[in-house]
């Protein structure tokens, strides 16, 4: 039981970064105008490796390879897009607070669960605790 469930968070954390990926280049716009709104930069190259990155580790996710390095990279990646899009704090022209606060309460959601499929994964150091 404990690998089927471990399988299918696996699977659906990989689709979460997988189909969001792929909309970055289907959506290209409507992604570039939400960076530009939040005041970032280098918005194009920014969205390209987002969205380079994001088809990559879901896919690597989805098929069990290289877990720990994409869990951990895309944990990373999480808590910069918090940093970046989902500042509830700041005010923006045609945001609304109350959403970014949602979006960026969920992302510490995933964000948790990144840390224990990564953590789940490891390899133990010889001769140290695992508990």
């Amino acid at each position: 039981m404990q690998r089927i469930l471990m399988a299918v968070g696996r699977v659906l954390l990989g689709l979460y970064f997988l189909l969001p990926g792929l909309a970055k280049f289907g959506a290209w716009e409507r992604h570039i105008t939400l960076m530009e709104t939040h005041e970032m930069s280098m918005v194009h190259i920014l969205l390209a490796a987002a969205g380079a990155l994001q088809i990559i580790g879901g896919l690597c996710l989805i098929l069990n390879k290289q877990v720990v390095v994409c869990a951990l990279g895309f944990a990373v990646m999480v808590l910069v897009i918090n940093e970046n899009l989902h500042d509830f704090w700041n005010v923006y022209e045609g945001v609304n607070p109350e959403r970014e606060t949602q979006n960026f309460v969920k992302n510490l959601g995933i964000f948790a669960g990144l840390l224990v499929l990564a953590a789940a994964n490891m390899k133990p150091i010889a001769g140290t605790d695992t508990a």
